[in-house]
């Protein structure tokens, strides 16, 4: 989308939406667009990341609830942590609803000026 002052970015208003930093939004991005689960070793090579970085922006992720965790447990004992993300159509809404909500307060905002 284009206004007169600027160019749009969807990906930077969703991040913004959802209070995620660029790494944070890089991880929801790979999870949304793909339908199975991963681990952090996973992410780490697909998205060239250190390990230690996906597991601190993964467990964000996770406290904001745009993410679920599964544990596998391993054969040989142990286990490991799964990701994936939230259902899509509920992370949509709460954009849209929140950008909703941003509307009616400029408009408010417009209206005053």
């Amino acid at each position: 989308m284009d206004f007169a002052c600027k160019k749009f970015d969807t990906d930077e208003v969703v991040r913004c939406v959802l209070g995620l930093g660029r790494s944070e939004f890089l991880i929801l991005k790979f999870l949304s667009k793909n339908s199975k689960k991963f681990s952090t070793e996973e992410m780490s090579a697909f998205l060239d990341l250190d390990k230690s970085t996906i597991q601190r922006l993964i467990k964000k992720l996770h406290e904001k609830n745009l993410v679920l965790r599964f544990q596998e447990n391993k054969a040989g004992g142990g286990y490991v942590f799964l990701y994936q993300i939230k259902n899509k159509k509920d992370i949509k809404k709460k954009i849209k609803d929140t950008l909703g909500n941003w509307t009616n307060v400029f408009y408010e905002k417009i209206e005053k000026w």
